[in-house]
């Protein structure tokens, strides 16, 4: 739907029209309130004016029942304005569960995109009409802003975090996205293009594009391989020196100390990160940190196929193409391991403080913490 304001981007996602009106709904009140104002001011200069040296005005008596006017009108359109832009935040910035999951990594000057399948992007997104796109963003160096004016939706991305986003582009074409946080010597040159296809164009440009891993068995390659995680995390969910992570995604994990946390992408990061931050109930605080060893495509690569050890989850691997490249596994873990733990620890699905403990030379018992990643910037 092209917007009825030449000034205005036209409308391209099922937000557009919602955001206009509560723009022109905030407009609308701004001008009223405005010339009325200035109305009532031009006739009390008129009507009170002072007509004689010596003139002394007759008092005037307050009235309850305009006090009580000009209290209630104000807050009942203050109020309008709340609720209804509550009820426009609310929709934007709750996640659908049944949303294709695209990662984004932000770094200046440039935007970077891989879809679960596997297919990488610079500056450019292509994207079916008609679905539902969830957008799971982080930056490799400073805050970035992701803004698609025709979408009418933006989102800061920040650095050792990860922001969400999502949309649902309702007509074909071209779109620009922009970088709407200054960042840098070059932050004018960081846009790039939304290219909103058919369903049908979309699978083709998928299966032209196919010869490319999937962030879940990149991340795999890392856990089982690259990082030896699958050392200490057994792969048939019961655990091993470290909890099986099967089902963890979305679950509550007990830490300890009796606090609990939802396991989301931030807790999974901060997981790897940040091991001793958040210690789960039954484990030894024995697990290195990952830190300086993985980048951030390494590190959504990795909690991809976490999300995707949990049936019914939206973990990433959900595609607009019928065929996907990934399918769910059961039991695997994460990148570390954790030391002995007691039956009833067995059947938490935590991520946390598990990996062998380094030896001196920077080795870890039964695993290899020690190995790096690889630190390629694509």
């Amino acid at each position: 739907m092209q917007s009825w304001i030449p000034f205005l981007p036209e409308q391209a996602s099922t937000f557009a029209s919602k955001v206009d009106a509560l723009y022109f709904y905030l407009c609308g009140l701004t001008v009223f309130f405005t010339l009325l104002i200035i109305s009532v001011l031009i006739f009390f200069f008129v009507k009170y004016r002072k007509r004689a040296p010596f003139e002394v005005p007759r008092p005037i008596a307050g009235s309850i029942k305009l006090e009580t006017l000009w209290s209630v009108i104000p807050f009942m359109i203050a109020m309008s304005i709340f609720v209804w832009g509550a009820s426009v935040y609310f929709a934007q910035y709750r996640m659908p569960k049944d949303g294709m999951e695209i990662f984004v990594v932000g770094k200046q000057w440039m935007w970077k995109f891989q879809h679960s399948t596997g297919q990488r992007e610079i500056n450019e997104l292509h994207i079916p009409v008609g679905r539902k796109i969830k957008l799971t963003m982080t930056t490799e160096d400073v805050i970035h802003d992701l803004y698609i004016p025709a979408f009418r939706t933006k989102a800061d991305v920040v650095p050792g975090r990860y922001t969400s986003l999502w949309f649902e582009p309702t007509k074909p074409g071209r779109y620009r996205l922009f970088c709407a946080e200054y960042c840098g010597t070059n932050h004018s040159g960081m846009g790039g293009w939304v290219e909103v296809m058919t369903q049908t164009d979309f699978d083709n440009w998928l299966s032209g594009n196919a010869n490319q891993v999937s962030p879940v068995e990149a991340g795999k390659q890392l856990f089982t391989t690259t990082l030896g995680c699958a050392t200490c995390h057994n792969a048939d969910g019961t655990g091993g020196r470290g909890p099986a992570l099967t089902g963890l995604y979305g679950k509550t994990v007990q830490l300890e100390g009796g606090g609990t946390v939802t396991a989301d992408e931030a807790y999974i990061r901060e997981a790897i990160l940040n091991p001793q931050g958040q210690l789960v109930v039954g484990y030894q605080p024995i697990m290195p940190t990952f830190k300086g060893q993985l980048n951030e495509d390494q590190l959504l690569q990795l909690i991809a196929y976490i999300k995707s050890l949990s049936p019914g989850q939206s973990s990433g691997i959900e595609t607009a193409a019928p065929a996907s490249a990934n399918n769910p596994q059961a039991g695997a873990a994460t990148p570390a391991g954790q030391g002995a733990k007691s039956p009833d620890a067995q059947r938490s699905n935590p991520l946390n403080a598990t990996a062998p403990q380094p030896s001196a030379n920077g080795s870890g018992n039964n695993a290899a913490p020690n190995r790096r990643g690889n630190q390629n910037r694509q």
